[in-house]
């Protein structure tokens, strides 16, 4: 229950962090937008040093350098497809990526689920395809660039997430740190390879450094999420963040939210209530 309690928390803190990025690379260059906000996330991590602890072994810095790498393209290829949008489609079809390659390590890992847990996590799936649903999108719907972007975030999302997972579980919050200081300096050293094409357009610096304070959250409340329960049900449940980035969408940009996408919400939560039970 608490694993669950932390993944529903991890799922809130990735959708606020995805809409608040989105907004700020719809301001300037996805790199700018990346370049204050993955410095805000470590920033945070290591003020959560002396809090938490961290053992920064061959596992634990291994891992970490690993998932700062995946976090860093997580981050501009993300951000770069809520710049194009439409939110409400792209966000969910990112997320149903992230979601089925944990499921999968975890499931060949050996973990095992009960009948209720077996129809939970299924459905949690379906309530994420739903929540995508491109029919609420009206005229506004995704080119296949953007469609590709998102495919391309969900993977590197993915990748991040069981990279962090296969870190030392007394590790503490070592594997961030490291993850994190990675995916700053690929992210300096992109945008210093790219200085000419960012433009001139200055991001936006609260908005921006607001979504890597959030997305650092997001990051720790999985990996303790991860810590304590089995990684096939947090993933799944840690993918369901569309449903804020949505809600967050239609109630500040307008954008509208479906029928169908409204299903979707309800159905998540009844999946949530099975995993739970489970």
């Amino acid at each position: 229950m608490i694993a669950l309690l932390l993944a529903l928390g991890s799922s809130l803190a990735y959708g606020c962090a995805d809409f608040l990025g989105g907004l700020g690379a719809r301001r300037a260059h996805v790199l700018r937008t990346v370049m204050i906000a993955a410095p805000a996330s470590l920033a945070v991590e290591l003020m959560l040093w002396p809090v938490l602890g961290a053992s920064f072994d061959a596992g634990a810095v291994g891992w970490g350098a690993a998932s700062g790498i995946a976090s860093a393209a997580a981050f501009a290829l993300l951000y770069r497809t809520l710049a194009i949008g439409p939110m409400n489609v792209l966000s969910p079809v990112t997320a149903l990526v992230s979601a089925v390659l944990p499921v999968g390590v975890g499931l060949l890992q050996g973990e095992h689920l009960g009948l209720v847990g077996l129809m939970g996590l299924p459905l949690a799936l379906a309530a994420v395809v739903m929540v995508s649903a491109g029919h609420g999108a009206g005229k506004a719907r995704p080119s296949r660039a953007a469609l590709l972007l998102a495919l391309g975030a969900g993977a590197a999302i993915a990748l991040q997430l069981v990279f962090l997972h296969q870190a030392p579980s007394d590790s503490g919050v070592a594997p961030l740190i490291v993850g994190r200081a990675v995916s700053s300096a690929v992210t300096l050293a992109a945008a210093g390879l790219m200085y000419r094409k960012l433009g001139s357009e200055r991001p936006a610096y609260a908005v921006s450094a607001a979504a890597g304070v959030l997305d650092s959250v997001a990051n720790l409340l999985f990996l303790m999420a991860a810590r304590s329960g089995d990684l096939a049900v947090v993933a799944v449940i840690t993918a369901l963040y569309p449903a804020g980035t949505v809600l967050l969408a239609r109630s500040v940009l307008g954008e509208r939210v479906h029928r169908g996408q409204l299903v979707g919400l309800g159905t998540a939560a009844v999946a949530v209530s099975l995993l739970a039970l489970a």
